[in-house]
């Protein structure tokens, strides 16, 4: 099985492509950080991310796309923002025939750090337990990516 997972944002969208073949342990295909300027018009910004997983959903191939569902903040605008790229994300999968599915922030913690409060140093450190990653890792984004498709994988055992 293999999964697209989003951690959304429009700054910076955390992308990883996990596969899991038979009993085996997880492995990351790719992860990264789709990065967009604060200088560019949303609209755009939205594009570039939305296109971007389009581009990554046609090479990998995923049976499914993993999405973290979002949570409030005191910040408004940028709750309406990440929202609305949740959205483009949502369609461009779908409209692709992938079906998508949504995790918590505690349901990823939980599944990726042991326990639904787990902080950023533990869910990294346990990720390197869970699946087999071979490159660094530069930004928490991607971290949270693969989290997401990590708790994704262990929702969807075959």
């Amino acid at each position: 099985m293999k999964v697209l997972a989003i951690d959304p944002g429009y700054g910076r969208c955390g992308v990883a492509v996990l596969e899991r073949v038979g009993g085996e342990k997880e492995t990351l295909l790719y992860s990264a950080c789709i990065e967009t300027s604060k200088d560019t018009e949303f609209t755009a910004r939205l594009g570039i991310v939305a296109n971007e997983c389009t581009r990554l959903a046609n090479i990998y191939k995923p049976e499914a796309v993993a999405l973290e569902k979002l949570y409030f903040s005191t910040n408004q605008k940028t709750v309406m923002r990440v929202a609305e790229v949740r959205g483009a994300l949502i369609q461009a999968a779908t409209s692709l025939g992938i079906p998508v599915f949504e995790y918590t922030p505690g349901e990823i913690k939980s599944a990726a750090g042991g326990h639904g409060g787990a902080g950023k140093q533990q869910v990294a450190k346990m990720l390197h337990a869970l699946v087999k990653i071979e490159k660094e890792i530069k930004y928490d984004d991607e971290y949270d990516a693969i989290a997401v498709g990590v708790t994704h994988l262990a929702r969807h055992r075959r």
